[in-house]
This record gives structure tokens, C-alpha cells and sequence, in this order.
């Protein structure tokens, strides 16, 4: 649909505030508009939720892409693990990662997100750990915690982060961890955390988890109570 000067849009800034604008003027490369009003309704989890997964295959990392994206995460770095099924072809890098951005923004623009998730390259644990010490909190999904019936880490970990803080949350790839790298992450600052009694498919795994966190920081009781905080 062609839009021409007095039809409203929808404007996202880079700081994620949302403005409904009037075009004025429509030249070959440019549109001119004025802000109208500022929208309110925040589109964004209070907790900026970075998604790290031991690199699955392409069309399961695609889905947790778009699907975490829909849910609200914040980022996806993929790392290269021990048990990852599928080996990372560094000539093919920057077209992958392009079509990972493709897809995340298409997401976003469904979702009508206000900010743009971050789409890396491949990482290695090495580099995803130095990641992780420039957020507030880190987790690793560990399917030993769930067979252990350790379930208790998760909920308070959510419970206890504050609007504007940032997590990390780490998942194997199909095979899972190795002890070795699930070690290196505990002696790192990762909490091993379970998602529940089932043993989760990888690409199901990050997409539970953002669930969870939507339905405790935006849906129930001490979601609504934190926004009134």
C-alpha cells in the first residue's frame, strides 16, 4: 500500500520509545513526518533476556529465532559446543548470520517489538562466558538439575531480578552439555537451573523460558505488583 502526506505511521526510535506520526512530506528517498503522540504501552520485558544456545540445526536455530523473538528476547549468541551436531562453516558466515537477522526483524515487526533483537555469529564457550560478565545475572538450563528434581533455581531467580537488569540464559544443543562445559560454567558465576521435569527438546527450551519469564514479570500478580514498584 502507498502511504501519501496526512496518513499516520508508526515510528520506533532507537531508545524503543514509539511515536504515532503524521507523514507531511514523501520525497524520492526520505519521508517527513511530525510526531502526533507518544505511545505508552511497553512492548518490551522488563528484563533484557539474552538467548545462548550450543548451535543447533540451521531450521531448529531459525525457530527459536523467530519464536524468541515473538517472546520478547532480547538477543541470540549461538556458541560452538562440544556436542553440537552441526559444524560451523566460517565461509558461510556473514550470509547465515544475514538470514538471521532477516528473520528476527520480520519477527519483531509481527510482534510489533519497539527494539530490534542482536543477532551474533558463532561464538566460542570462551568468548560467550567474557558475554556473560556484562550482565546482571546468568543461567544454564542443565537437564541433570531436572532428573535430580532440583527445580526450585528458576523460579527464584525470576522473582528476584528487577526491571532494567539483563540475563543470560545458556542452552546445550542436542546432545546437551558436556560435564566439562557445564563445570566451566559453574566456576564461571552460571546457575544450573531446571526447566521443569521433562526433558526439553533444544529449540523448545529457550522458548519455555521466556514464557515463564512473560508470565511472572507481565501477566501474574507479582508482575503486576513490580511494574507498580
Amino acid at each position: 500500500m502507498r502511504m501519501k502526506p496526512g496518513d499516520a505511521i508508526a515510528c520506533v526510535f532507537p531508545d524503543g520509545r514509539t511515536a504515532v506520526c503524521q507523514i507531511e512530506q514523501i520525497a524520492n528517498e526520505q519521508v517527513c513526518a511530525r510526531i502526533v503522540q507518544w505511545k505508552e504501552e511497553g512492548r518490551e520485558l522488563p528484563v533484557r533476556i539474552y538467548i545462548a544456545q550450543g548451535l543447533p540445526k540451521g531450521e531448529k536455530w531459525e525457530l527459536v529465532i523467530q519464536k524468541g523473538t515473538e517472546l520478547g528476547a532480547a538477543g541470540f549468541l549461538p556458541f560452538v559446543a562440544a556436542r553440537s551436531v552441526v559444524k560451523w562453516d566460517a565461509k558461510k558466515a556473514e550470509k547465515k548470520v544475514e538470514r538471521w537477522k532477516k528473520i528476527a526483524k520480520e519477527a519483531a515487526e509481527q510482534a510489533e517489538r519497539t527494539l530490534l533483537p542482536i543477532v551474533r555469529a558463532p561464538l566460542s564457550l570462551k568468548e560467550l562466558i567474557a558475554f556473560g560478565e556484562t550482565v546482571d545475572s546468568r543461567l544454564f538450563a542443565y537437564e541433570e538439575e531436572a532428573r535430580g528434581g532440583r527445580h526450585a533455581s528458576l523460579p527464584a531467580l525470576l522473582a528476584d531480578l528487577q526491571p532494567g537488569s539483563s540475563l543470560l540464559a545458556v542452552f546445550g544443543p542436542e546432545g546437551g552439555f558436556s560435564r566439562e562445559e557445564a563445570e566451566q560454567l559453574k566456576q564461571s558465576g552460571f546457575l544450573p537451573c531446571s526447566l521443569g521435569p521433562r526433558i526439553l527438546r533444544t529449540e523448545t527450551a529457550p522458548l519455555y523460558l521466556l514464557a515463564a519469564a512473560s508470565y511472572e514479570w507481565e501477566l501474574c500478580e507479582s508482575g503486576s505488583k513490580r511494574e507498580r514498584e
